[in-house]
This record gives structure tokens, sequence and C-alpha cells, in this order.
């Protein structure tokens, strides 16, 4: 509203404060002209007595001396002479209000027998005998004794009066219509600034850091304009610089592998990162818990590790496990100078960390099992040989020849490592060729017809040619090709099958190698590909026929280096069949 803008405050204070000062002006202009107009009228009375006496003192004729005083006189005032004699004469007035006053009332009013007694002027109002009418007389001694008074109505003074109070006021409303307009012009010079520069800052809280003050004047108020602008222009600076630091933040937060949150005080998660909602995510899922329940505060069981941060002001390491995987939180203190204002929170999955080093000690215990049984078996035939407990050469023989399987093993062993190795560093380099399908298939199934037929097992190829070569490495492609045919060999019982099924189109080389052995447990199934991974030997057909665990990881490492893909599908005692297909783009 007006009166509660800048505009109406400024304009209606100035409008007080002068309307304040004219009024008290005004007051004393009123009284000063009141007793002025008093004085006055005082004075011309009393000169006008005074000029009587006079003449009452200088005339012997007393009609030649009344003639006189009736054109000196004010026509609508009285005169009134007491004689010598105490008679005494009275003037006409055009004020017919006035009346007559004679020497007997004048001798007892107080104040004007003073005159006739005491020889000293009097000046005095008072109401008439025989009327309301208030009038003011002045009286003068006449100095052979006797006295003059002249009376008139106050009336002529208040109409005096009334005139100089009506040109009083109006040169007030002059004065207050000035003002007024002055008001209003001087109060829009300055706050038209202030608008605009109100108008700006909501500009600016809107974002529109791109909007200027106009500069009207060279004052403050232009200098207040130029400052303005100016901190538009820094604050403009200053909002994008935080953009891009937030945005260069979250792009960070974004694409860290580590889940990130902070925290206040209170539990709320204000700032979050894809891997740490996965996080929280899991949590919910693994307590059963809604996710449409899902809020912005930390989960109970976390918010203790955050008290524990806060009020112990120290970094807390936490190892959780939800849903199979392994979490690592490392929560730490965020301060505000002293006071500990929330907590920042990393979290880690070193789900593969744990199985790599799980493997690790697998790997070692292993190896060190397949070793130490060849080793033994080596030492303990050797001393046998050298302590002549075989005494026949056929004896010896027999001891030679396991002598010589087990160093054979260990060597495949030591073989198989320094191959799986050399793949999964990326030493081992794939030479691809074309490669003719039908002959390339055909003399390696021909070459287990044999194995396949002392382990009554059909062997059986099929082939689906819609082109008759394929790119890879023969000799790579002809050990995976191996491992899978033997492993189904070995672990197929009497009049078993297994099946080699061969795609070879545009796309890809797809073979398929199909069993119905004693399959895979289920449990066993995401391991498989593992090294020295191995069925259990009750499952195994031919349980001297003993492998080193390392085929079928060498097989994938293969596949892999041909950007290929190996798959199994098992059941268990119905068999189980491997897949594995090489692109030829």
């Amino acid at each position: 509203m007006f009166w509660k803008s800048v505009v109406g405050k400024l304009a209606i204070t100035i409008l007080l404060l002068v309307s304040f000062v004219l009024f008290i002006l005004t007051m004393l202009l009123m009284e000063f002209f009141e007793n002025f107009h008093i004085q006055e009228a005082e004075k011309d009375m009393l000169q006008t007595a005074t000029k009587v006496s006079i003449m009452v003192e200088t005339y012997d004729d007393r009609s030649m001396m009344i003639d006189t005083v009736k054109r000196v006189k004010d026509p609508e005032s009285r005169v009134v002479i007491v004689f010598d004699d105490n008679t005494d004469w009275t003037s006409d007035s055009s004020d017919q209000s006035l009346s007559s006053l004679d020497y007997n009332w004048i001798k007892h009013e107080d104040d004007l027998s003073d005159v006739l007694d005491e020889n000293k002027d009097v000046k005095k109002q008072l109401i008439l005998p025989g009327s309301e009418v208030e009038a003011m007389i002045v009286g003068t001694p006449i100095e052979n004794h006797g006295a003059v008074f002249v009376y008139q109505s106050l009336d002529v003074i208040d109409q005096t009066k009334a005139e100089t109070t009506k040109i009083i006021f109006l040169a007030a409303g002059i004065a207050i219509v000035l003002t007024t307009i002055f008001a209003f012009f001087l109060s829009t010079r300055i706050t038209a600034p202030l608008i605009k520069m109100r108008e700006a800052a909501f500009d600016l809280t809107r974002g529109e850091f791109n909007t200027k003050v106009p500069i009207l004047t060279h004052d403050e108020i232009g200098e207040l304009a130029i400052a303005f602008n100016r901190m538009g222009r820094q604050l403009k600076f200053h909002i994008n610089a935080l953009r891009q630091e937030k945005e260069q933040l979250s792009g960070i937060l974004s694409s860290m592998a580590d889940g990130v949150v902070t925290l206040n005080r209170n539990g709320e998660m204000i700032i979050t990162n894809p891997p740490a909602d996965h996080f929280i995510d899991d949590w919910y899922f693994e307590n059963n818990i809604p996710i449409s329940k899902k809020d912005n505060r930390l989960p109970y069981e976390l918010n203790t590790i955050l008290q524990e941060v806060i009020h112990g002001e120290k970094e807390v390491l936490e190892e959780i496990k939800l849903q199979g995987r392994t979490w690592v939180m490392i929560m730490t203190p965020l301060y505000d100078q002293n006071y500990v204002r929330g907590a920042v929170a990393v979290v880690r999955d070193m789900t593969e960390e744990r199985r790599l080093d799980k493997l690790r000690k697998d790997f070692i215990a292993n190896v060190s099992h397949e070793l130490r049984t060849p080793i033994s078996m080596l030492q303990g035939y050797s001393e046998a040989i050298v302590d002549d407990v075989a005494e026949s050469p056929e004896e010896k023989n027999e001891l030679a020849q396991i002598i010589y399987e087990e160093s054979m093993r260990l060597s495949r062993l030591v073989n198989d490592l320094l191959d799986l190795g050399r793949m999964e560093a990326g030493h081992v380099e794939v030479r691809k060729e074309q490669v003719e399908v039908n002959a390339y298939v055909e003399r390696i199934v021909k070459k287990f017809l044999g194995v396949s037929e002392d382990n009554h097992v059909d062997l059986q190829l099929t082939k689906d040619m819609e082109q008759d070569l394929a790119t890879f490495d023969p000799d790579a492609v002809e050990q995976v090709f191996t491992n899978l045919i033997d492993n189904a060999i070995r672990h197929t019982k009497e009049n078993g099958f297994v099946h080699v099924h061969i795609l070879n189109n545009k796309e890809e080389f797809n073979v398929s190698i199909q069993d119905n052995g004693s399959g895979v447990p289920e449990e066993d199934l995401p391991f498989i590909f593992e090294r020295f991974y191995k069925a259990d030997k009750a499952r195994t057909r031919n349980g001297q026929k003993k492998g080193t665990g390392l085929g079928l990881a060498i097989a994938k490492n293969i596949v892999d280096a041909h950007d290929g893909v190996i798959t199994v599908k098992s059941k268990q005692n119905q068999g189980t069949t491997f897949n594995f297909k090489i692109p030829q783009k």
C-alpha cells in the first residue's frame, strides 16, 4: 500500500513536518496580528483622544470644537468629552450597536474614573451598559480638569483579524500544496532508483545475474547503484565458480567406484553417489524394508556408527556383509572449526578383493597339494629302487614306469601353470588364421575315438556349416577342444555319449560339447572355470586318470583371448553341456 512504501513514508513525513511547523507558525502569527491590531487600534484611539483633549483646551467656542472633533474621529467610534463643569458630550457613530456613555457611569466605572481623579491615561476592554457589545475604550485627561474618552466595538478589530486569518490560512494552504508537490517530487527522485534496485534484487533472487541498475544520479544513491551493479557481477562470478565446483564434485562422486555419503549430526544423508545408493538399497532389501519407505535418513544400525564418530571424534572402520557381498565402511568426522557438524562415510565393495585373497590362499594350498603327491611318489619309489626293494627287473621296470608317469604328471602341472600364468598376464599372442573347419574338427574328434572306445563312450560329431572357413588360432582352439572332450569322456559312464556339435557362419564359430555324465553340482557351477577346480573323484569314471584342475581355466583364457564367450550348463546325474563362441568379425 501507498503509506507502506518508501515514497509514501517519505512524503507523509515531509507533509507532517511542514504541517506541524505551519500550524505553530499560524498560531503565533494569529496571536501576533491580534495583539498588533488591538495595539494599533488603541494607539489610533489614544491619538484621537489626545487630539480632542488639545482641541478642548485650545478652542473657546465649544460648538466649533465639537464640529472639529466630528471630523477628526473615526466614524465607527464614539467620543465622550467630560468638561470641567462635569457636563459631558457624546459623539455620533456609524455603528448603531455602540451605546452612549455619560459622566455618571464613567465616574463609577473602575479604571475610567482614574482619568478624572488621577489624571492618567486608561486603556480598557469592557461591555457597554445596556447592550452585549464588547468595546475597547481609551481615556486621556484634559489639563483644565476633564477627560476625553474614545471607544469602538471590538467587532471592527475582529473583522480585521478575520481578514488577516484568511490570508494566513490561504498562505498555509498554498504552502501545504507546494510542500505536497515538493514532497512527492523529492520522494520519487530519491525512491525511483531504490525501486529499480528492489526490482534488480528480485531478479538476482531468480538467478538473473545480468540485471543492471540504471545510474540516474551522481549522489549517494548513484554510488549505491554502482556498488549494486558491482555486487551483481561479483555474485555472478562466485555463483558460477560454485556451480562449476559443485558440478565437478558431482562428477567426481558419480564416477567413483566407492560409495560416498555425507551426513549431518541427525543422521540425514545430504550427498550420496550411485554406489552408496546401491549399498543403501541392498541394506533395505536385506532387512525386508520396502524401497518405497526409503528416506534420506541413515539406517539405524549405521546410525550407531555415526554417533560413535560424532561423540568419539575419531575415524571408525566397520565391515558389513549384505546380499553375499562384503562392504567396508570408513566414517570420518566433519568439523565446523572445533564443532563436529557431521561425518563423511566411504563405502567400498571388498567382495572381489576378498575373493582374490581367498583364491591366492587356495592357489597356494592347491599347488602345494598337487606337487606334494607326485613328489612323494617319486621319492618313495626311487627309494625302493635305491634300497633294492624291487629285486627282479620286472619289478624295477614297474617302479620306474610309475616314477615316469608321476614325473610327466608333474611336468604337465608345471607347464599348465606356466601357460595359464602367461595367458592371464597377457603375454600369449593369439595367431589367428583362416582354418578349414571340416578337416580341422574331424581330425580333433578322430584323435579321441580310441579313448572313447576304450571307455565304451559313444563320441558323435554333427556339423551345421554355412561356410567352410573360420578365423581363429588353430593350436589354441585345439587345446580348448582337447580339454573339453577329455573332461566329457572321463566323466561319462559306460554306454554314455559325448556329442560335439559345430555351427559355423559369418557371425561366429560356435561349438557345443554335450555329455550325459555325472554333471556338476549347482553350487560348484560359478567356480568351474577357476584354477584347480576338480570334480569329486566319486563322480569320475576313471579315478586313476587324474587331471591338474587347470584345463577349464586355460580354456576360458583362450576363448577370452579370441574375444569369445564360454558357458556351461549342467544338471547333476543328467549331464553337462559346454558351449564356446568365437566371433568372426
